[in-house]
């Protein structure tokens, strides 16, 4: 790359007689947003030309060369020292001709046996790489913040909703737990994802691979990767990596803004569930005794951005061709998008879960509403020998009559039990109320609190509480 009459002379313009149109290098550029993964960039150069070393086509003294101008020109971009511009189009380009500008033939060696096709595949690679460990790091740390809670919690009993109605009672703990295990089902879709990101593109160079003798196992083992892309053809136009990467972020975008929601309208005067911690509040303009969940909403609305990054990115890929073509260098900026937004709002949702403080008052006083005994009540019947159905319309007559009087199931009395069901005993008041009802359960995996503590202990122990 060099100057001739006030042009840069583009690494691919040999063939061309025209300088490129001002307006569409500002329009073609990608190192406004791609520059980002410099790190990735130069931490793949360098184990390139090692490799290259290695296999005799570059010396050890060359490659030792480049491998320390290419660790100065990392410290240099990070101090924010590189000025970036258009006309070198990419990252890739400043990185080189940096490294041109100081070894001269020996820096436009280390471009050999590779593309920026199958380059730009690997630095995306990696970059994705440990964007997944920084969030799956992120979501341990929510997954913390809900087990941490739950002992505190453990006697706190709530109703659990369908279809937005009071449905049954539950541990409070048991709901957190709800949240931990989407969170969970988040980490493990995170750490599949890494497996398949987890392959080396370089060696396709631009799309059949080369003449030249290198070693990609070498390669692949100098940058961590577990595989090696076994078709150079695919490899060039493969991005299923980052558009799963992308599915990956929104389904965390999108628990994250059902917690949200949960908590918003729990924190409402109307339902006074829970205090959110001020610091992640904020206040109104012209309303003085307003303090509004700001944090929550925003989380929720967010997700609309990661949801449509994830769109973007299916549509820019569902007509792509096979090998290389320009439309993916769109693929980055939904990614990193994504990523930031997804990062902050998990940053932000750890210490509102650990701030958050139950109403527990005002949750004892409303818990008998609703009827949530009302399924405990079936089921101690059906112990009884009285069929599903026959259950099922036994207690939802007696709720109606509750309804009608102004009475939960728990103040009846055992002659009215009776005349709609003569095997009703004594005990039925043993299953009747809230807490009763969470007592009376039993399977795997429900709100029993023996089953509770065993969640709560399992999750201390797998993440290391």
């Amino acid at each position: 790359m060099a100057e001739q009459q006030g042009k840069t002379i583009k690494p691919w313009g040999g063939v061309f007689t025209e300088a490129t149109d001002e307006l569409f290098e500002k329009f073609s550029e990608s190192v406004s947003f791609d520059s980002r993964m410099y790190k990735q960039d130069i931490d793949g150069s360098i184990a390139h030309a090692r490799m290259l070393s290695d296999v005799g086509i570059l010396t050890k003294d060359e490659f030792e060369a480049i491998a320390r101008e290419l660790a100065a020109i990392k410290e240099t971009i990070a101090r924010g020292e590189m000025t970036f511009t258009s006309k070198l189009e990419d990252v890739h380009m400043h990185v080189e001709k940096a490294l041109v500008d100081k070894l001269g033939d020996v820096g436009r060696k280390l471009h050999t046996a590779r593309s920026r096709n199958d380059q730009v595949s690997t630095d995306f690679r990696l970059w994705i790489r440990e964007a997944i460990d920084r969030l799956d790091a992120l979501l341990l740390g929510v997954q913390k913040a809900f087990v941490a809670r739950c002992d505190d919690d453990f006697d706190v009993v709530v109703p659990a909703y369908t279809h937005t109605q009071r449905a049954q009672p539950v541990l409070a703990p048991h709901v957190w737990l709800a949240y931990v295990e989407k969170l969970e089902r988040d980490r493990e879709r995170l750490a599949d994802c890494r497996k398949r990101c987890n392959t080396l593109s370089l060696g396709a160079a631009a799309c059949a691979g080369t003449s030249l003798p290198i070693d990609r196992n070498k390669t692949a083992e100098y940058l961590g990767f577990e595989r090696i892309a076994a078709n150079s053809v695919d490899v060039s136009s493969d991005r299923d990596f980052a558009v799963e990467f992308a599915f990956d972020m929104a389904q965390i975008a999108i628990h994250l803004s059902g917690w949200a929601e949960d908590w918003i309208w729990q924190s409402t005067v109307e339902f006074n569930f829970l205090k959110l911690p001020q610091a992640y509040c904020t206040g109104s303009s012209i309303m003085p005794q307003k303090v509004n969940p700001d944090v929550l909403e925003l989380i929720r609305g967010k997700s609309a951005r990661v949801v449509g990054n994830l769109q973007t990115l299916l549509v820019l890929t569902k007509g792509i061709p096979l090998a290389y073509d320009r439309d993916l260098q769109e693929d980055k900026e939904p990614i990193f998008d994504s990523f930031d937004t997804v990062s902050i709002c998990l940053a932000l949702a750890a210490p509102v879960v650990a701030g958050m403080r139950l109403n527990r008052q005002s949750i004892a006083s409303r818990l008998e509403e609703g009827y949530l005994d009302a399924t405990s009540f079936m089921e101690y019947l059906i112990r009884l020998g009285v069929p599903q159905r026959t259950a099922h319309g036994v207690v939802g007559r007696l709720v109606r009559k509750g309804i009608d009087s102004g009475r939960p199931l728990a103040q009846f009395s055992l002659e009215e039990f009776k005349a709609e069901s003569p095997l009703v005993d004594e005990n039925v008041y043993k299953f009747l109320g809230a807490v009763n009802a969470v007592n009376a359960m039993k399977s795997y995996g429900s709100t029993a609190p023996e089953q509770v503590r065993f969640q709560i202990d399992s999750w201390k122990k797998k993440l290391g509480l």
